[in-house]
C-alpha cells in the first residue's frame, strides 16, 4: 500500500477544505456532490478539485467490464482514497467474577484506505451508456406533480399546503410532526422548499431518540437543510438558481474546521438518502401509470370490440 500517496491526498483534502471554507467554491461543491451523491464528502471533495467538470467516474476494469468502454489513452486519472480494511488479532486483558485475569483474542477490523484511480465517461470511449440523471423537472408540470409524490412518499411527516403568514416558504413543526409548505409558489420553489423541510425533519427534529447530537445553532441547521435541497435539486434538474449562498459563505467562515467538516458530511447522507427514495419512488410511480395505462388501454380495446361486434349484429339482423 503506497503510504506516502495516501498521506498527499489526505494533505490535499485538509488544503481544499481550508480553501472550501474560505472561498465561494461551496456551491461548486454541492453542484459536485449532486452528481456523486454516493461519494463521501471527502473523495467528492478530490474529484472537484482535479476535475471539477467531471460527470460519471469508474475505474479503468469497471468502465472496460460493465460498460464496455476504455480509457483513452494518455488520460490522467482522479485519485480518490478507497476503503481498504484489515482484520487483526489483539489481545485484550479481562477480568473474570472472582477478579482473576486472564488474555482474551479477538479480531478487529482497523480502517485503512488505499489510493485508487478513476476516469471521467469524457476520458473514455466506446459503446453508449445508459441515462446517468434524471430529466430536467423546469416547466414540466406532469413531472412537478410525480416528484410532489415522491416526495410525500420519501417522509413519514405529513406534507401540508397552506397559506403561510409572514413570507415563510415553509416549515417544519417538530411538536405536530407535520411540515407546512406555503401555497401558490412556483414549481420549482415549492420542490426545493418541500426538500428543505423534510431535510430539516431528518436532521433536526431533536424529539427522536435517534438523533444524539448536541442541537445546532439555526445558522448551521438552515445550512444544512439549505445545501441539501440545493444537491438534491440540482441531481435532478430542477432550477435552482435563485438560491442565495450569502450567508453559507458567512458560515462557513465563522465555523470551525471541525464543524464545517462534520456539516459536510451531514450533508452528503443525508442528500444520498433522499436522492436514493426519491429515485425508488419516481421508478415506482413510473410502474404505476404504465399499468394504469396499459388496463385503461385494454378497457378500450375491449370496449371498441363490443362496439363492432354489436354494430355488425345490427348488420346481420338488416339484412
Amino acid at each position: 500500500m503506497n503510504i506516502e500517496k495516501v498521506k498527499e491526498l489526505t494533505g490535499k483534502l485538509e488544503e481544499g477544505l481550508l480553501n472550501l471554507k474560505n472561498s465561494e467554491d461551496f456551491k461548486k461543491y454541492l453542484t459536485c456532490m449532486s452528481k456523486f451523491h454516493s461519494y463521501s464528502y471527502n473523495n467528492t471533495l478530490l474529484i472537484m478539485m482535479q476535475m471539477p467538470q467531471a460527470t460519471y467516474v469508474a475505474g479503468f476494469n469497471s468502465w472496460k467490464n460493465n460498460f464496455n468502454r476504455n480509457v483513452k489513452k494518455g488520460e490522467k486519472g482522479i485519485k480518490i482514497l478507497a476503503p481498504a480494511p484489515i482484520k487483526k488479532t489483539v489481545e485484550t486483558k479481562k477480568t473474570d467474577n472472582n477478579g482473576k485475569q486472564y488474555i482474551e483474542q479477538e479480531e478487529v477490523t482497523i480502517p485503512i484506505f488505499k489510493p485508487v484511480t478513476v476516469f471521467d465517461v469524457s476520458q473514455t470511449e466506446g459503446d453508449p451508456i445508459p441515462e446517468l440523471i434524471a430529466g430536467d423537472l423546469k416547466g414540466d408540470v406532469k413531472g412537478f406533480e410525480d416528484m410532489k409524490e415522491a416526495l410525500n412518499k420519501a417522509t413519514d411527516i405529513p406534507i401540508i399546503t397552506k397559506d403561510i403568514e409572514g413570507g415563510a416558504k415553509g416549515y417544519f413543526d417538530p411538536k405536530a410532526q407535520k411540515i407546512y409548505i406555503n401555497e401558490g409558489m412556483s414549481e420549482s420553489q415549492t420542490i426545493k422548499t418541500m426538500i428543505h423541510e423534510i431535510a430539516h425533519s431528518i436532521l433536526h427534529d431533536y424529539t427522536k431518540q435517534e438523533i444524539k447530537e448536541e442541537k445546532k445553532d439555526r445558522n448551521t441547521k438552515e445550512v444544512e437543510a439549505e445545501s441539501v435541497a440545493f444537491t438534491v435539486c440540482k441531481h435532478f434538474g430542477i432550477d435552482t438558481d435563485d438560491y442565495s449562498f450569502g450567508y453559507i459563505l458567512g458560515w462557513s467562515k465563522d465555523a470551525t474546521l471541525n464543524e464545517f467538516r462534520q456539516s459536510l458530511e451531514t450533508i452528503q447522507k443525508c442528500s444520498n438518502k433522499l436522492i436514493g427514495r426519491l429515485e425508488a419512488n419516481l421508478i415506482d410511480i413510473n410502474k404505476e401509470k404504465k399499468s394504469i395505462k396499459s388496463r385503461l388501454n385494454k378497457a378500450k380495446e375491449r370496449a371498441e370490440s363490443q362496439t363492432k361486434s354489436k354494430a355488425k349484429e345490427r348488420s346481420y339482423e338488416r339484412d
